[in-house]
């Protein structure tokens, strides 16, 4: 049996010389890379946490510096944003009341028309009338049908006036309403007819230069694009054609009647 009181020989014996054993040398071997190994981990500790707060500290400085930059541009895309619905909110006032500007003058268009055909009915009842009380007198009569005959001639120099009108005002609305073609030859066609309207004498007397100047500036209508009909383009120009035939035709009677007188 063991004797507590003699116990065995262990590595570590305070009584033990240096002389007579080894095994203090060997503790002290294993301590010194333990006490190294953990003075190492206790810095690696310390400058991995340092190295994670830096880490963090500029994670955080990159999401502030993304978030303001982020911000700067959603508020610049906010205010372009607001100018262009400001923008189009003013074209569009525009252009309503530009379409009220043409609609008042078509209005206005029409009810001069409609006066002009009053008018013109009340002369063609009065050279009725005329006609027949001159056909009493043959002098009278001859000289009624002479001035007659000069005004047809004169009418059918407008009519062919006219026509060629409409003909260039078809094609003007045609380049205007078109994608394709040049709008160098829609100015072309408009500057021969201000020419016309400036030096022949039967535009002079139907005042064509006046109409001409406002078909430019305001038709602006146009069919579908799907359209192949060049006729029903623009509105105005054929109001105002309808209006310049009427005043040859009103001309004829009021020239034949003074005329006469």
């Amino acid at each position: 049996m063991n004797n507590l009181n003699d116990p065995p020989r262990w590595n570590i014996d305070p009584n033990e010389r240096d002389d007579g054993g080894g095994g203090h040398r060997w503790n002290y071997a294993l301590l010194v890379p333990m006490l190294g190994l953990a003075a190492f981990r206790w810095i690696w500790s310390r400058e991995s946490q340092k190295e994670l707060e830096n880490a963090k500290t500029e994670f955080h400085k990159e999401i502030k510096a993304v978030r303001k930059d982020l911000e700067a541009k959603y508020h610049d895309v906010l205010l372009e944003n607001r100018r262009k619905v400001a923008q189009l909110e003013l074209e569009l006032e525009k252009e309503h009341n530009r379409t009220l500007s043409y609609r008042e003058a078509l209005i206005s268009q029409c009810r001069k028309l409609v006066e002009e055909r009053k008018v013109l009915e009340q002369v063609k009842q009065s050279l009725q009338k005329t006609q027949q009380t001159t056909q009493v007198s043959g002098e009278a009569s001859v000289a009624y049908l002479t001035c007659l005959e000069k005004e047809k001639a004169w009418q059918r120099r407008a009519s062919c006036l006219l026509t060629e009108v409409e003909s260039a005002l078809v094609k003007r609305q045609n380049i205007f309403c078109s994608f394709r073609l040049p709008k160098g030859r829609r100015l072309e066609i408009e500057n021969d007819l201000l020419y016309r309207a400036d030096n022949d004498p039967v535009a002079v007397e139907l005042r064509l230069k006046a109409g001409l100047q406002d078909i430019f500036r305001n038709d602006h209508h146009c069919a579908v694009l799907t359209n192949t009909n060049l006729r029903e383009n623009g509105k105005l120009m054929w109001l105002y054609l309808q209006y310049w035939r009427l005043i040859a035709e009103q001309k004829k009677f009021r020239n034949v009647e003074i005329g006469r007188a």
